[in-house]
C-alpha cells in the first residue's frame, strides 16, 4: 500500500484537496468556493471539484446560508475529527473483516488440504 497519509490512504484526496482540507481545518470558519479559490490560487471550478470530492468522502460539509434578501450560498467547514477517525475506525473494521475473509477462502482453495485432495 502507497499513500502519503491517511487522507491519501482512505480517501483518496489529492494534494490540493488535503491543502484545501488543511486551511479549513486551520482557519475554523466556513470559507465559500470563491474564498477557498483565493487562498489556495486556483480557479473556482477548480477548488469547487476539491471541495466536491472532500464533502464526498465525510471529510467536510457543505451548508447553506440564507440572505435576508431570500438569496443563499453555500459554505464549506470541515466535519468534527471524532466523526472522521470513527468513519476510518468502521471501514478500517470491514477492511479487516474482508480480508480475513479472502484469506481463509484462498486457504480453503489453494492450502495443503485442497492440494492433497486435488492429488487423490
Amino acid at each position: 500500500m502507497q499513500c502519503e497519509g491517511l487522507l491519501e490512504c482512505f480517501f483518496g484526496v489529492t494534494g490540493l484537496d488535503r491543502t484545501v482540507y488543511e486551511l479549513l481545518t486551520a482557519e475554523g470558519h466556513p470559507f465559500t468556493v470563491e474564498q477557498v479559490a483565493e487562498a489556495v490560487d486556483r480557479e473556482r471550478s477548480t477548488a469547487y471539484r476539491s471541495l466536491r470530492r472532500l464533502v464526498d468522502a465525510g471529510l467536510i460539509r457543505r451548508r447553506q446560508i440564507n440572505d435576508d434578501d431570500g438569496g443563499y450560498y453555500h459554505v464549506f467547514e470541515p466535519v468534527d475529527a471524532d466523526e472522521v477517525v470513527d468513519s476510518i475506525q468502521h471501514d478500517l473494521n470491514d477492511w479487516y473483516g474482508t480480508i480475513v475473509g479472502l484469506i481463509g477462502e484462498f486457504e480453503r482453495s489453494h492450502g495443503k488440504e485442497s492440494a492433497r485432495t486435488a492429488d487423490d
